[in-house]
């Protein structure tokens, strides 16, 4: 959804955040004659991290003619709430325009905002003029800018890879699915047979809470049904500085050629912060697959698979 909407004082919530990260406080009043794009983010969403090239491009060639990106982070778990946690992704995802934390959503709330990834494009009188919320309209927001701008020119080029490839839409047949309880769904037996397409289960000595699922004693599996090019999964170490290790396999086999960037070809890894972990990146023909991870060591937590 893109629109125009009309704000009078739309920055003016982010004067109540006390914590700011690449930056020193800012205020609206020291935003005053700049456009800004407020960029609502949480760190292990995948939606967000495939807008992020496009994010930091806009900030890169737009910064010296009075465009700023205010990045809030607004956490949907518990560990997105820990400052440091934010500081290293930031680091780790070249993140270098200003962060501010909105752990208690009051940024969020000021814009009337429900979703991740959501962006805001405020100008230089501090109204809103344009929204968008998930990804894609990459030009349609870049267009805006450029009008908030005063400036017209060929939009920028971005090369997207990796952690950061766009969805393969075409292929996709997997929704994102939660493991905790509060929002779990579609959960099977394990003694029930095969998985239907987009069915879990649990394998092991496992405590459900509200937001994840934790291990209480190794070893322990979480088996999945899905199609979709690209599987990944919300994971945290029990401590932070321990370490789980954990096997893949899909359809009963090492991943080969199909591991994704946090395990190997042989589907060997290991949960050493908490974040979003690549596990599958299919590079021949998308079709329905059995995935299994299996964990060696105890209490590692497991949020959502999400899928691309």
């Amino acid at each position: 959804m893109s629109t125009l909407h009309p704000t009078q004082s739309a920055l003016s919530a982010i004067e109540t955040a006390n914590v700011w990260i690449n930056s020193e406080r800012l205020t609206a009043e020291r935003l005053r004659e700049r456009v800004v794009l407020v960029d609502f983010w949480t760190y292990s969403c995948v939606n967000w991290l495939r807008t992020l090239p496009y994010i930091r491009a806009w900030e890169e060639r737009y910064r010296e003619r009075g465009f700023v990106v205010i990045g809030a982070h607004a956490p949907e778990f518990g560990f997105e709430h820990d400052v440091e946690n934010v500081q290293r992704a930031t680091r780790e995802l070249g993140i270098g325009y200003p962060v501010v934390l909105d752990n208690e959503f009051t940024i969020w709330r000021s814009f009337e905002n429900h979703y991740w990834p959501a962006v805001y494009l405020v100008d230089r009188e501090g109204n809103v003029r344009f929204h968008h919320f998930g990804e894609e309209a990459y030009e349609e927001t870049e267009r805006a800018i450029q009008q908030a701008l005063g400036v017209e020119e060929a939009t920028v080029r971005v090369d997207t890879d990796g952690l950061f490839e766009a969805a393969d839409w075409d292929t996709l047949g997997s929704p994102e699915t939660y493991l905790g309880s509060a929002r779990s769904e579609r959960r099977s037996d394990p003694d029930a047979g095969r998985l239907a397409l987009n069915q879990w289960s649990l394998t092991g000595a496992w405590s459900v809470g509200g937001e994840a699922a934790v291990l209480d004693a190794a070893v322990g599996s979480v088996s999945y049904r899905f199609q979709a090019r690209d599987l990944n999964l919300v994971l945290a170490p029990p401590a932070p500085a321990a370490a789980v290790r954990f096997s893949v396999r899909i359809d009963g086999q090492a991943p080969g050629d199909s591991h994704g960037l946090d395990i190997d070809a042989a589907g060997e890894g290991a949960v050493s912060e908490p974040r979003m972990y690549q596990l599958v990146r299919e590079r021949t023909a998308v079709g329905e697959h059995d995935f299994e991870i299996t964990f060696l060591d105890p209490g590692v937590r497991v949020y959502v698979f999400t899928f691309g």
